[in-house]
C-alpha cells in the first residue's frame, strides 16, 4: 500500500503527483495489467524463449 503524507499547508495537486510517482516507480500499473487474466506457465515460458530468439536474432545480424 502506498501512503503519501499531506500537510495542512500542502495542496493535494502535489500529494497526487508524489503518489503517481511512486505507482510508476513501484510498477503497479503493469502488474495489475498482466494479472487481468490468467497465463499457463506454458505460454509464459514461450513468450520467453520467443523473446530471447528474437533477441538473438536481433544482434547477431547487427555487426556492432
Amino acid at each position: 500500500m502506498l501512503i503519501v503524507k499531506v500537510d495542512k499547508n500542502s495542496n493535494i495537486e502535489r500529494a497526487l503527483k508524489e503518489y503517481k510517482g511512486k505507482i510508476i516507480k513501484t510498477r503497479q500499473s503493469s502488474k495489475l495489467t498482466e494479472r487481468k487474466e490468467f497465463v499457463k506457465k506454458s505460454v509464459k515460458k514461450r513468450n520467453v524463449l520467443n523473446k530471447a530468439k528474437y533477441v538473438q536474432k536481433k544482434y547477431k545480424n547487427n555487426p556492432n
